[in-house]
């Protein structure tokens, strides 16, 4: 999965857009901590945190070497036909970053003939922290009561409230490695490419204003980030 600086970049392009989707986002500081709340959980990004959520139940999808997210499931169960708050819209986009980021490294590795193993998962991952140091990221999430109020709403799972505080702390330190560590120089990929991350990235940021668009709309986003109904959806909760 694309790491927080990843993701961090990614919201804070959207949210300097001037894009008119961006009218459904109220509370900025809900809507960027939304796009970490998947990972608290998971064990990685967070130490030390109360408990552990299994990746089929905070991201929809089986911890297969390179996972893809159902987010279509998260959009009908906590999203669609419902005013959504900021850090639930945030957490869409997180499993939609990451549906799409996994997706086409699947493609991407099946075209080279390379197959999904855990020596695959850690050579991704390894490009992904690469890629992630080339970025320009200064946002920083913060516990406001507004974002504290929506973090005890959140219907898919609870929030601890401690668990938060390690996330902020977890979020700020990955944000000042970013910028001591950052690449001004185009790095050397090991499995992936300069190519395919920056088309991934613009698919992904487009994605990301189609999907608050249409939601802002009222339509249906169903289909994005989602598996055709020929194919068998990753297990992970119940829908509503």
């Amino acid at each position: 999965m694309p790491s927080w600086n990843v993701h961090i970049a990614h919201t804070e392009r959207l949210l300097a857009s001037e894009e008119s989707c961006l009218r459904c986002v109220r509370d900025r500081d809900a809507f960027l901590l939304g796009n970490l709340v998947p990972d608290i959980y998971v064990g990685y990004m967070v130490p030390d945190v109360s408990h552990k959520i299994p990746y089929k139940d905070s991201h929809y999808a089986d911890p297969t070497a390179i996972p893809a997210p159902d987010a279509g499931r998260f959009y009908r169960n906590y999203v669609r036909g419902r005013e959504a708050t900021d850090l639930e819209l945030g957490a869409w986009c997180h499993l939609l970053c990451d549906h799409y980021y996994n997706l086409r490294t699947s493609e991407y590795i099946a075209s080279i003939g390379v197959k999904p193993s855990d020596q695959t998962r850690e050579r991704k991952q390894a490009d992904f922290a690469l890629y992630g140091r080339t970025l320009d990221i200064s946002l920083e999430p913060r516990l406001t009561d507004e974002v504290l109020a929506q973090c005890a709403a959140f219907r898919q799972y609870a929030l601890d409230e401690e668990d938060l505080r390690r996330t902020v702390v977890s979020a700020r330190r990955i944000l000042r490695t970013n910028q001591e560590e950052h690449l001004d120089v185009t790095p050397t990929y090991d499995l992936l490419t300069v190519e395919f991350f920056r088309t991934t990235s613009h698919e992904v940021d487009e994605t990301l204003i189609r999907a608050l668009g249409m939601y802002l709309r009222g339509e249906d986003a169903s289909e994005l980030g989602s598996f055709p109904a020929s194919e068998e959806s990753p297990p992970g909760g119940t829908e509503q």
